[in-house]
């Protein structure tokens, strides 16, 4: 199968196996929920009945004072122990290599059907300017949240971008479902596309 590169008459083949494979949902659903979770810190922490400082001694006589009690620690009480306390923990999600690029090319071979990915020459700017950067993805009609992948991200289109709070650039090397999954669409270089091929071939 072939691309269009935009504004240009010619146009670049593609493998039919990454850009026009069928999409599996569970498959996509199941890596962006392993990659998200891989990115959590898992620090969350609470304290018991046993861990919570404070004493154990009996807070009043067992009879005569109302509902009766022992340790001002328990988990009824301002300032007592966590019945079901949080501990740190890993979130992290078992996905092979096999599954991860089978979902990489699942989501390209979607955003190509649903004509969001747009293959250019290049991708270059000539100085650090976020304004040349605004005009040049409105000519492309990219719409709010573009994703913008280069074969090796210049400094100066990274730091154009830098203050457009959805605008994302990425390097074919920093390419990950979710970026891909949360792009209105996807600008590519012709160079990035045959990383990319290379990559999940």
């Amino acid at each position: 199968m072939e691309l269009a590169i935009t504004n240009s008459s010619s146009t670049l083949p593609v493998s039919e196996a990454i850009f026009g494979r069928e999409f599996s949902e569970d498959l996509v659903h199941q890596v962006v929920v392993a990659y998200r979770n891989a990115g959590r810190a898992g620090t969350k922490a609470q304290k018991t009945r046993s861990e919570v400082n404070g004493t154990t001694k009996k807070s009043k006589k067992q009879k005569g004072g109302g509902a009766r009690h022992g340790a001002l620690t328990a988990p009824i009480f301002v300032g007592g122990g966590v019945t079901f306390a949080a501990k740190p923990r890993s979130f992290a999600q078992k996905v092979n290599r096999k599954m991860y690029r089978a979902a990489i090319a699942s989501i390209l071979s979607e955003l190509n059907r649903q004509g969001r990915i747009k293959v250019v020459e290049s991708f270059d700017l000539e100085a650090t300017k976020t304004k040349g950067l605004i005009e040049k993805l409105k000519a492309l009609e990219v719409g709010r949240r573009p994703l913008i992948v280069t074969e090796d991200a210049a400094e100066n289109l990274y730091l154009s971008a830098r203050n457009l709070p959805y605008v994302e650039v990425r390097d074919v090397q920093g390419l990950d479902p979710v970026a891909l999954v949360g792009a209105d669409s996807v600008v590519i270089t012709t160079d990035a596309v045959k990383k990319i091929e290379e990559w999940l071939a």
